[in-house]
């Protein structure tokens, strides 16, 4: 069975990203010397899911970071063609978080990464989210863009560890209760 997982930072107000999608908030607070876990998080993910927003702000950041296959769930997206450098990387698709999770597993694949505020919502709401793995920066924007949306329900999540960084980042790993 395929399952969808996060591995996510957020300001300590709620926001991945301000509402122009900067995240120099971010990336002023990530120290190299430190590991987050993000290594050993994707070691056994067989794909990526993520959206537009996440995409577009990527592709701004130099190389292609990803050596697995990468869906990109986005309507004005969908139909255009990738870029020529990221051929047989990455694949835009207008799919629900439903379908595209089914087109996923058809191909094999059982442990998907879900990243980009929009799409985690929609998962979530969807229930295709089996946990989440959330670092809260020591900081607060203001306004932004949000991690958690609307939901048509409680999503009742069990802490499954939770630690401190010496930066004064806190991850904190909840596995979603169905």
């Amino acid at each position: 069975m395929i399952t969808g997982h996060v591995f996510i930072a957020t300001s300590l107000d709620g926001f991945i990203a301000r509402p122009d999608g900067d995240i120099g908030w971010l990336l002023e607070r990530d120290d190299p010397a430190e590991d987050h876990g993000y290594t050993a998080f994707i070691a056994d993910k067989d794909a990526i899911v993520m959206g537009r927003g996440s995409y577009e702000k990527i592709i701004t950041m130099g190389e292609w970071a990803y050596d697995r296959p990468v869906v990109v769930l986005s309507r004005q997206l969908a139909g255009k063609p990738v870029p020529e450098a990221l051929q047989g990387k990455v694949r835009f698709s207008e799919a629900t978080p439903a379908d595209a999770m089914a087109q996923l597993e058809a191909e094999g694949v059982r442990r998907v990464y879900v990243d980009g505020g929009q799409v985690v919502q929609s998962f979530l709401r969807d229930g295709l989210i089996a946990d989440m793995v959330v670092t809260t920066v020591p900081v607060l924007i203001g306004t932004g863009r949000p991690l958690f949306g609307a939901l048509p329900g409680d999503v009742s999540l069990k802490l499954e560890s939770s630690h401190h960084f010496p930066s004064g980042l806190v991850q904190s790993s909840y596995r979603v209760l169905r």
